[in-house]
């Protein structure tokens, strides 16, 4: 785990290696303040001369300036290393989430991810910090305050050796008990920014249902949730303070009176008053670090969790790689299915034994009830997934034998659920082609019949879309996303039920303008209604991952029931009686 989140580290390692040298710096000149100090009341009982009080002062004034020089030094490194810390580990495992497959996006929720990316990763920063800076500070902070205490006071000094013990005890148990309530309160941040995202996301259905009293209370149930963990570590953690003062002051009121003790039955030749001084400063210096220790080991058990779900994230290895030596080019448009299976990770068999051969050119229409494994299908072709069994084939090559880039910017999909990015319309358009000029992208929004409302914004095709493309409606994000699709100028498209939103009228003009601009683009349109694939070459009939029928519309028409009763229910054909 530690050699996995250093790798994050990278131009960072100077400030990160310089923090705790200068820490260790100012340890010193802290802890020996007080004995220049004491030395200082040693001289001046021996002899009151301004020259020597001139002298120490001026020691003591250079060694307070080093000491904040230090301070204010270590400081700055510790932010810079601290903060490009966070900054590496966000950038590397958002790096590494754009590498996963569907597969992989599938095992992680993406409300965790988010969690991942901005809790988890700060908890760590804040862990770092501690561990250059405070962490190297309180050991050497209390291995100095103790030996000078022994050099400084001698057996009354021996009172640390029975408080510390004392303290170190407290401080673990309050830590063991708290620890798991850490551990278990980040998988609930996870269905609370779940709880966030989801409602927002369907804000408009939400409303639409009156749902908002709902949907107040289940955030509440999560929001009260994570609070209650919290409260009751919190009220662990709190034990925390009264211990460290109780240790405080026992320390203080035996050094004060044995101390005063041994100050006057030895008339000050074993412990005098500076002495006395001395032991309290270093006293209270070893406790405060063994505070500041209790806080670093509470701080990094809490993070510990963070760190390994991080470290999920950075290790988890893509279920799609490419091979050693890719393949650099798609001749064509073809595609083939040869005895494909496929299965999601612990679930049944999704598409069985499917066997299609489809030319380059064709256009293929897709139907089939919800749950046919349509869209799994296609995904195949692109390699958003990879086959269980059996192979696919485009341009004639196994589709595990291409360079994903270039198989991936040869076949281009809108998918069921359009996504658009904030940013203008140019902006998204340039998705597909991002050296796209304004006549191409024109020339595409006309195609997908978006230029026609596109020009009715007030600033045209420079409209700001805003996140999720929620300031348009569901139709025109579909032919926005249709002009992105066509702007790549692919050897193969496929349209995933993507003019469900568009009339039929619009959903025609679209499919005339496919096949002029594109006629050598082998192209595939899943949808629900048959009048979106009736002119197709070929109509592919699809009933729980089998294909039950391909043809024709006429040839389905007469020979493929499934076909036939879908036509009849959307056509409302039926018998009639007179």
């Amino acid at each position: 785990m530690f050699k996995t989140l250093a790798k994050s580290i990278r131009e960072y390692k100077k400030p990160t290696i310089l923090t705790p040298i200068i820490v260790l710096f100012e340890v010193i000149m802290e802890c020996a303040i007080p004995f220049i100090v004491s030395q200082l009341f040693e001289e001046l009982n021996k002899k009151s001369d301004l020259k020597i009080i001139a002298l120490y002062g001026i020691i003591l004034v250079v060694m307070a300036l080093l000491s904040l020089t230090c301070g204010a030094l270590a400081g700055k490194f510790c932010a810079n290393a601290s903060c490009g810390f966070a900054k590496n580990l966000r950038k590397d495992m958002f790096k590494k989430i754009q590498t996963y497959s569907f597969e992989n996006i599938d095992k992680f929720q993406t409300s965790s991810l988010v969690t991942r990316l901005t809790t988890d990763v700060t908890n760590v920063q804040f862990s770092f910090m501690m561990l250059i800076r405070t962490a190297i500070r309180s050991p050497f902070m209390l291995i100095f305050s103790f030996t000078m205490g022994f050099i400084m006071g001698g057996k009354t000094a021996l009172i640390y050796v029975f408080v510390i013990p004392i303290l170190l005890f407290g401080l673990i148990m309050i830590a063991k008990k708290a620890m798991p309530l850490f551990r278990k309160v980040f998988k609930k941040y996870d269905n609370l920014n779940n709880s966030i995202q989801e409602n927002i996301k369907g804000m408009r259905v939400v409303k639409s249902f009156v749902r908002e009293d709902f949907e107040k209370q289940k955030f509440d149930v999560a929001a009260t949730d994570v609070c209650q963990d919290f409260t009751k570590a919190e009220r662990i953690l709190a034990w925390n303070h009264p211990i460290m003062q109780f240790c405080l002051n026992s320390v203080m009121i035996f050094i004060l009176t044995a101390g005063s003790y041994f100050i006057v039955k030895s008339k000050a030749t074993e412990v005098n008053y500076y002495q006395l001084s001395a032991l309290l400063t270093y006293g209270f210096q070893i406790l405060m670090s063994l505070m500041m220790l209790s806080m670093i080991y509470v701080m990094l058990t809490m993070s510990a969790e963070s760190a390994v779900r991080i470290c999920e994230v950075l290790n988890e290895k893509s279920t799609i790689t490419n091979p050693v030596d890719p393949v650099m080019e798609v001749k064509n448009g073809s595609i083939d299915f040869e005895h494909v299976d496929f299965k999601y990770e612990n679930s049944k068999i999704i598409l069985k034994d499917v066997n299609l051969h489809i030319s380059s050119g064709e256009t293929i229409g897709i139907i089939g009830g919800t749950g046919s494994a349509k869209t799994t299908l296609i995904q195949l072709i692109s390699r958003l997934y990879d086959v269980t069994d059996g192979e696919v084939r485009v341009g004639g090559v196994n589709v595990k034998d291409y360079d994903l880039d270039v198989l991936r910017n040869q076949v281009s999909v809108v998918l069921q659920k359009n996504v658009l990015f904030s940013g203008t319309i140019k902006d998204n358009l340039r998705w597909g082609k991002n050296d796209a000029t304004d006549e191409e992208m024109v020339h595409a929004c006309k195609l997908a019949q978006a230029d026609e409302f596109i020009i009715n914004f007030p600033n045209g095709y420079d409209t700001y879309i805003e996140q999720g493309g929620s300031n348009v409606s569901g139709g025109q994000k579909q032919r926005l996303c249709i002009a992105r699709a066509l702007l790549k100028n692919p050897k193969i498209i496929i349209f995933d039920d993507s003019t469900s939103a568009v009339d039929t009228k619009t959903d025609a003009l679209i499919r005339k303008g496919l096949s002029t601009y594109i006629p050598n683009t082998t192209k595939i349109i899943i949808a629900q209604r048959i009048a979106s694939v009736e002119d197709a070459d070929r109509i592919i009939v699809m009933n729980n991952g089998i294909i039950e029928g391909i043809g024709t519309h006429d040839e389905l028409m007469s020979n493929n029931e499934i076909y036939r009763e879908v036509y009849d229910s959307q056509n409302k054909v039926g018998d009639t009686n007179e």
